[in-house]
């Protein structure tokens, strides 16, 4: 979880206030990628040797009117000379080195956030940084044969009043294997989810 106190700077400051993550990526790797692990998901094994570090942000931020909690990015300076080196000084001096990865969490949300809300959020972000496909649509590979990794869109978007009026559409779609998810058990249950956190809200069963 996220410092004490850091969340609480929400408002209180003419900036946001960002700090390494120290210890959630072992807490990730451990938690949902390690097989075996309490919450392991297989389908983020791909991250298991990804460059990937976490920070925190003090506080969520609005875009096209919308709260972000969580964002996931591939590391690219969109600069040269002196404001890339600033940018590179910035990372190093976070993580000794320049990630190829970041997620970036949203310490207000999360220091009040459940743990079922809490994992949900970290494991969105995950999915994010997903495994390239090759030109015959495999998992793509580098030449050191670690995935090809990028940062991928959401497996559905729309708008909720078009699935009101005219429902899911496509019973094979995304949109449908979604509602059809939605409606079943969660994989994951509330103890298992107590088990694997540390400021549980829960007790074990």
């Amino acid at each position: 979880m996220p410092p004490q106190g850091l969340g609480n700077l929400s408002g209180q400051a003419p900036y946001t206030t960002i700090v390494p993550a120290e210890g959630l990526g072992l807490w990730v790797q451990e938690t949902f990628i390690r097989e075996g692990s309490a919450l392991f998901n297989p389908e983020h094994q791909h991250l298991a040797e990804a460059d990937l570090e976490f920070l925190w942000a003090s506080n969520a931020f609005v875009k096209q009117g919308r709260t972000v909690l969580g964002q996931a990015e591939e590391v690219m300076f969109r600069a040269g000379g002196w404001q890339k080196e600033r940018q590179e000084q910035q990372m190093l001096e976070w993580f000794g080195h320049i990630p190829k990865f970041l997620i970036t969490l949203a310490a207000d949300y999360c220091a009040q956030a459940s743990d079922a809300d809490f994992c949900a959020l970290v494991e969105h972000e995950l999915y994010h940084v997903g495994q390239k496909k090759d030109d015959f649509g495999a998992p793509a590979f580098t030449r050191d044969g670690l995935p090809k990794l990028g940062i991928r869109g959401h497996d559905v978007e729309e708008f909720l009043g078009v699935v009101k009026r005219y429902g899911v559409g496509d019973p094979g779609g995304a949109l449908a294997q979604l509602a059809g998810l939605a409606r079943g058990t969660p994989e994951v249950s509330r103890s298992a989810i107590a088990g694997a956190c540390g400021t549980c809200l829960l007790k074990a069963a």
